[in-house]
């Protein structure tokens, strides 16, 4: 770009000093014709330069006395008639038999008038071509290369890893039912002749489903890097462009790449981006996005089975995608990844612990028992931020310490020391959370108590974390119940010292209403109103539109779930004031240790219930949590995910955390 504009200053700065127009440059002096005549016949002229319409009569060093000096004069012509006049009469005076004789010589110089319609040509074109070639050829160096119009309608996708970085199903953990579905393709791709000559055919499609983090896209790579075969990648986005066209242009020039390299691995990350439900009501019939969709779903439709070509895609929502995708010979078999489980976790945290040091006071199994529902994802993401807070405190390697802290701030946020906390709302935090502790530990069906702070974190001003002894994939009744009783154990233990109300029980009553209202009107867990379900579709909008799947019901049906849901929450709010009010020496025992050591353990707690001197406890933080205290006027809360996971039975259900 640089050499094009120096070019064209050269070029304008040329015509500026040859052209025509009234800013050339003259040289000194101007006669006309006449004293241009008197000079030529008395030999004064050396040279005779014409050059346009002028001519440059260069005088000779001295007049014929010799004590002139050399100078330069300009006559002007009124038309090329005059010039040619004036070139006749140089060259009669110049011949050899005249008395009179010159030796004046005649030079022509170019005309800068053809230098200057170039100049006004070319110019604009030059302009031109330098836009086009940004344009259109700048990224075409190598091939492929993007940026360019030409690769406008080509595929945008990835390459695999080199050898030496390649995915095997060594490096997948925790999704063993998974990863024994993929053998086979991977027994496919080593060798299909094993399965053509008995007739059999290979599912030309994979859907993986899962939730985001748990291991789809990594699951892909250890397929391909298992079998050594090429690995393309390409989301979903990359196909939808705002122009007509384009997508299907992608999709064909991938496909074309991909049987070329056969056999190999077609990878479609978040598919439901361009496989749709087609109808839906939004957009016309030739949208991009449609045709997108039946490019791809032609493409599929179209392979041989010896071609040797696996198409897998990810999503996390199957239920919204066209029927089209997932009948035989398309997406013909789907692959659930669910979170893993305890063994599952453990699994992959020693994958991802390969390469860190850990101290010896590390338990994987322990770590992995607190850390239920989190995805594969998350669990790299502990390892990764326990070794950057291990760096920052010079640790010599990873402790235990380090990864519990790095497992509160994923799922919480980092702790806020630098913010004070008055003693009243010290005091507060410290009997609502010792609330929350004192009824878990008693009551019938509730989780046992893992961990209680009044660290505030996030927007949460304490927690307290009860971990189940297991994985848990359901809920009974009493289990559920146990957990409403425990949310308003902090409410109850707060309003014992202040003998008010305040806001740090918003998440508590929150969480409460939640799961004895799906107790009534999902679960089925209301003796009056039975086995029935009541639950409406306002949580379910696809594409604007609200899918409300539920029945019509009465206005006295809807009276009757309200009064079963006070019911419920009334009876738990009274339960745990019987129990808070019957062990309040222990209420004190919990909140007094933990104004003291800011963060105490379950065993601790079970110590204090039952009268017992609770010990050390490696959880208690470095100070007193004097110098703490929350946002102006924000709301304490905390993450309310384990205990809407154990509501839906998801897996590592069972995981509870309360907000004071």
């Amino acid at each position: 770009m640089l050499g094009l504009l120096v070019a064209l200053g050269a070029l304008l700065a040329l015509s500026a000093r040859d052209g025509d127009g009234p800013g050339r440059a003259r040289p000194r002096g101007q006669v006309d014709l006449i004293e241009l005549d008197r000079l030529l016949r008395r030999n004064e002229v050396a040279e005779l330069r014409f050059k346009d319409l002028e001519a440059t009569a260069v005088l000779r060093p001295g007049d014929l006395s010799g004590q002139r000096a050399s100078d330069r004069l300009v006559v002007a012509f009124g038309s090329a008639e005059g010039i040619e006049k004036q070139i006749e009469l140089v060259r009669e005076l110049s011949q050899a038999d005249r008395p009179d004789r010159i030796t004046t010589r005649v030079v022509h110089e170019p005309s800068s008038a053809l230098l200057t319609q170039l100049v006004a040509w070319f110019l604009p074109t030059l302009l031109l071509v330098g836009l086009l070639y940004f344009l259109l050829f700048r990224h075409m160096r190598g091939p492929g290369a993007p940026g360019s119009l030409l690769q406008f309608g080509k595929s945008r996708h990835r390459m695999g890893a080199d050898r030496e970085e390649t995915v095997t199903l060594a490096d997948v953990a925790g999704i063993d039912e998974a990863r024994a579905d993929v053998e086979e393709i991977i027994a496919f791709l080593k060798d299909p002749q094993k399965f053509s000559r008995l007739g059999g055919r290979i599912p030309k499609g994979v859907l993986l489903v899962g939730s985001p983090g748990c291991g789809k896209t990594l699951l892909a790579k250890a397929t391909a890097g298992e079998a050594g075969v090429p690995f393309y990648a390409v989301s979903g986005s990359d196909f939808v462009e705002m122009f007509v066209g384009v997508g299907a242009s992608r999709v064909r020039d991938l496909f074309e790449k991909a049987k070329e390299t056969s056999p190999c691995i077609v990878f479609l990350d978040e598919v439901d981006a361009v496989g749709r439900r087609r109808g839906s009501g939004l957009g016309g019939g030739h949208d991009e996005r449609e045709q997108t969709l039946n490019q791809i779903l032609v493409e599929m439709d179209g392979f041989d089975t010896d071609k040797g070509i696996i198409v897998m895609a990810a999503t996390n929502r199957p239920d919204i995608l066209d029927p089209a995708l997932l009948r035989p010979g398309r997406f013909d078999r789907q692959i659930t990844i669910d979170l893993p489980d305890v063994a599952g976790r453990e699994k992959i945290l020693r994958v991802h612990a390969r390469n860190k040091k850990l101290a010896l006071d590390v338990d994987l199994a322990t770590l992995a028992r607190a850390t239920p529902t989190f995805s594969g994802a998350e669990l790299e993401a502990l390892l990764n931020e326990g070794a950057l807070m291990a760096a920052m405190a010079d640790h010599e390697a990873i402790t235990m310490r380090d990864l519990e802290e790095a497992r509160d701030k994923i799922r919480w946020g980092r702790q806020r020391r630098s913010q004070r906390m008055v003693e009243r709302e010290l005091r507060a935090t410290a009997w609502h959370e010792a609330g929350h502790a004192l009824v878990s530990a008693l009551v019938e069906g509730s989780d046992p108590v893992h961990k209680v702070t009044i660290v505030p974190r996030g927007r949460a001003l304490g927690l307290t974390m009860s971990l189940p002894d297991g994985d848990r994939w359901s809920l009974s009744r009493t289990q559920v119940l146990a957990r409403i009783c425990m949310a308003f154990g902090g409410r109850l233990g707060e309003a014992c010292v202040t003998n008010d109300l305040s806001t740090g029980a918003q998440n508590d009553i929150e969480q409460a209403t939640e799961l004895a209202r799906r107790m009534i009107t999902e679960w089925g867990m209301s003796e009056a109103l039975g086995p029935i379900q009541y639950a409406t579709g306002e949580d379910t909008v696809f594409l604007g539109r609200e899918i409300n799947r539920s029945r019509p019901h009465s206005e006295a049906t809807l009276e009757q779930i309200d009064r079963e849901v006070r019911r419920v929450i009334d009876e738990q709010h009274e339960r745990a004031r019987g129990l808070i009010e019957a062990h309040r020496p222990a209420l004190d025992r919990i909140a007094a240790l933990l104004l003291e050591r800011e963060t105490i353990d379950g065993a601790q707690v079970q110590a204090l219930v039952e009268g017992r001197d609770p010990g050390p406890s490696p959880l208690a933080g470095p100070g007193p949590a004097s110098g703490q205290a929350p946002p102006p006027g924000a709301a304490a809360a905390a993450s309310t995910g384990g205990a809407a996971a154990a509501a839906t039975g998801s897996a590592g259900a069972g995981q509870s955390e309360e907000g004071a």
